[in-house]
């Protein structure tokens, strides 16, 4: 087995050393491992050598050893050699002001203001017809939660509350913020000083931590969609396999033929019995058309949604997406 990269990492406790660990990335004919192994500290025995990843992806391979350095410096591990995390350094505790801003608003949440706000989002949202992360994530809410801004201007300064929200909702959450007490002082440079470097760091490695395990769970169900095609699936197979709305099925499996993967199987099981003249009306309208929307390919090809044979709108939709995919493979070829 070759030893491609390997890193020791000391934990501290009250500033003195304490345990230490390595970590180590390994290659042996074409499997890579990602090791942690536990050494001999002051204040620990030896611990057991645990594999947080084995297999042939790199992107995966990558994703666990990111996620797993991202949660062993969470508990106080301190590598000899930083910068291993993709994006930014975490440092002494400072760093992006949004970022110190969100920690802070998160840690210091009013919890009844926040359900208030909630509940008027979910409200919100449901007169709107939209979903209510689109009209301020939690995230947003916690802030304003533990900022209360008095002003307009002043919910203006919170991240992610941008000119298109205020103008549509700041009167409403100005009117829910009034009714509690403002502790705190706009503008929020005073942030930077308030917050404690140690629980920055801590929150900071918790959202890298959150982002790969996200990373780590959508490339296992990539790679479980993608046996599930090879071994022969149907569309109603993979949707009853993988537990998905259709439409989330359909939308990951164009995803997987933007990134190159042959789908071409699955397209020709599932157009089996859709007859040979009906395709190709649907490739002319394409053609006539265009393939950037869907809606007006079933217009073109079946008629107002009201009249379409009897058919189900939903699998002439599917009809549609699957030829759509084939459409374009082929556009992209003959570039």
């Amino acid at each position: 087995m070759n030893i491609v990269f390997l890193n020791t990492f000391e934990k501290v406790w009250a500033g003195e050393s304490g345990a230490q660990a390595q970590l180590s990335i390994c290659e042996e004919e074409g499997v890579w491992s990602v090791i942690w192994t536990e050494g001999q500290g002051e204040h620990g025995a030896s611990g057991e050598q645990s594999i947080w990843f084995e297999g042939g992806s790199w992107e995966e391979m990558i994703t666990a050893f990111r996620h797993g350095i991202a949660v062993q410096m969470g508990q106080g591990y301190v590598p000899l050699l930083d910068g291993m995390l993709d994006d930014r350094r975490i440092d002494n505790g400072k760093g992006n002001i949004f970022a110190m801003l969100q920690c802070y608003g998160e840690k210091n949440a009013n919890p009844i203001l926040f359900d208030s706000l909630r509940e008027w989002r979910r409200t919100r949202a449901a007169a709107d017809k939209k979903s209510a992360y689109l009209i301020a994530t939690n995230r947003v809410l916690w802030m304003i939660s533990a900022y209360v801004p008095q002003q307009l201007d002043e919910l203006k300064q919170i991240p992610g509350w941008g000119e298109t929200k205020q103008a549509a909702y700041g009167e409403d959450i100005i009117a829910l913020t009034r009714t509690f007490q403002q502790t705190t002082s706009f503008p929020l440079d005073w942030v930077v000083e308030a917050l404690d470097e140690h629980i920055f760091r801590e929150w900071l490695l918790k959202q890298k931590e959150n982002r790969y395990k996200q990373q780590m769970e959508k490339q296992q169900e990539k790679r479980a969609l993608l046996g599930a095609i090879a071994a022969g699936r149907t569309l109603d197979e993979l949707q009853a396999e993988l537990e998905l709305p259709r439409r989330e099925l359909l939308e990951r499996i164009e995803r997987l033929d933007s990134e190159g993967y042959d789908l071409e199987p699955l397209i020709e099981r599932e157009l089996e019995h859709v007859p040979e003249s009906e395709q190709q009306l649907v490739w002319d309208a394409l053609i006539h058309v265009g393939d950037r929307y869907l809606k007006p390919l079933l217009h073109k090809v079946y008629g107002d949604e009201s009249d379409v044979q009897g058919k189900p709108v939903d699998s002439l939709y599917d009809r549609l997406r699957l030829i759509r995919l084939r459409y374009r493979r082929t556009k992209g070829e003959a570039v």
